[in-house]
């Protein structure tokens, strides 16, 4: 069954849409210039309305330690999710100060980004191949762009791997057959205004990234 990852879930309706529509994976942004970004508190709050639900897998940004200690402090993630410049170095720390598994995020914009899989493989747990940002954009992700999902297509994954960039309940059958993807994450294709989750277009993603094809 595919794998899926509802990204930027900051309150409840949301929340709820995700875990009810049998998400594997739902994500707290913790980084302030995201519109979808929560505190701590907020996560913490979010995710104890479904214990023992999805995996709660924590975004960040280049965040320090004492900045990773107060959330975990806060809210129990089972996932950190590096998004911004941090080396296989930097994630290997962190998985061995926190105990945790980690996911890397890899911008993909041609075929020689993809030299950075074997670099980071043996630090981390997982991988997010998402969209390079646009030129001028102010975020590491949730930009809606895609890109050219064939340069996965055939292509061994040196460790579990979600599928990222531009994705919605309309394109994600074609990503998944062309990109061979075991899991997929969203966040601006499940929104009907910026920051903001839709329960129907979750529960629509959810649907057509496990369809049988």
């Amino acid at each position: 069954m595919t794998q899926v990852k509802i990204c930027g879930l900051n309150d409840a309706e949301g929340y709820d849409a995700a875990v009810a529509a049998g998400a594997n994976h739902v994500g707290f942004v913790f980084y302030p210039p995201s519109p979808r970004a929560v505190s701590p508190a907020q996560a913490a709050a979010l995710a104890s309305r479904h214990p023992g639900g999805p995996r709660r897998v924590g975004l960040l940004v280049d965040a320090s330690d004492a900045e990773i200690e107060a959330i975990l402090a806060a809210v129990p993630l089972d996932i950190l999710q590096l998004h911004g410049e941090e080396t296989p170095a930097r994630a290997t720390a962190l998985r061995q100060r926190f105990g945790l598994p980690v996911m890397k995020a890899l911008g993909i914009a041609e075929a020689a980004d993809l030299a950075l899989l074997d670099s980071y493989a043996p630090a981390v747990d997982m991988f997010l191949l998402d969209a390079k940002p646009p030129q001028g954009a102010s975020l590491p992700g949730g930009n809606a762009t895609s890109f050219d999902w064939s340069l996965l297509a055939g292509r061994t994954i040196p460790r579990p791997w979600l599928l990222a960039g531009g994705l919605t309940a309309a394109n994600v059958g074609a990503a998944i057959a062309l990109s061979g993807a075991p899991g997929v994450d969203v966040s601006s294709g499940v929104e009907r205004a910026r920051g903001v989750k839709d329960p129907a277009l979750i529960e629509a993603f959810v649907r057509a990234a496990r369809r049988p094809r």
